[in-house]
């Protein structure tokens, strides 16, 4: 365990999309000793994800786009399957994650309900991501979705089957975390 940490220095590497700091600190070790870092740390704000589910048709809904960071690590089409999901922005995460809903799937839901947040890669990036789950019907489709066309997404809506959606992490065909994080959340709590 680490203590009395205390920040040196904050450098600016980039803040052409989101901000990339360098930060220099200082801290106690457990025996006793001090020692110094520096670290770079990811900053491109909070964020909310939610998986839509219908326990008649036991059906879930999620979204595929393309993700370039996907793309230049392996992913041959770079297209990734993923529950929707926003940036907070200058709302709260509930207001957020209702406006990305409607924005992406075309489902205006009210009911959301919060089941946890976590910071999705600690090591670089600063986020916490909320997470939310909400039941959906056909009569809450209002639009086609897609996302926001001067946004530049393109996004297409998918709706599966539960376990369809479960079967897609073991094939690999889902790969993202935050979705396979609400998939097993609604399997462990049978929620379908």
């Amino acid at each position: 365990m680490i203590t009395n940490i205390k920040i040196l220095e904050t450098e600016v590497l980039s803040d052409n999309w989101y901000i990339l700091r360098k930060v220099t600190y200082k801290y106690t070790k457990s025996d006793g000793t001090k020692a110094q870092q520096s670290r770079e740390a990811y900053d491109r704000g909070n964020g909310a994800t939610i998986l839509l589910y219908n326990k008649e048709q036991r059906t879930v809904i999620l979204t595929r786009q393309f993700r370039l960071p996907t793309y230049v690590n392996g992913n041959e089409t770079g297209m990734l399957i993923e529950t929707c999901a926003g940036l907070l922005d200058y709302d709260n995460p509930e207001d957020c994650i209702r406006r990305e809903t409607e924005e992406e799937t075309g489902y205006k839901i009210a009911a959301v309900e919060k089941v946890f947040e976590a910071y999705m890669s600690p090591g670089s990036v600063t986020e916490i991501l909320h997470f939310f789950i909400a039941e959906y019907a056909k009569e809450m489709k209002v639009t086609d979705g897609g996302g926001v066309a001067q946004e530049e997404e393109n996004i297409e809506v998918l709706e599966l089957s539960i376990e369809e959606a479960i079967a897609m992490i073991g094939t690999g065909e889902i790969k993202d975390g935050k979705t396979i994080m609400l998939l097993q959340y609604i399997k462990l709590n049978n929620i379908l």
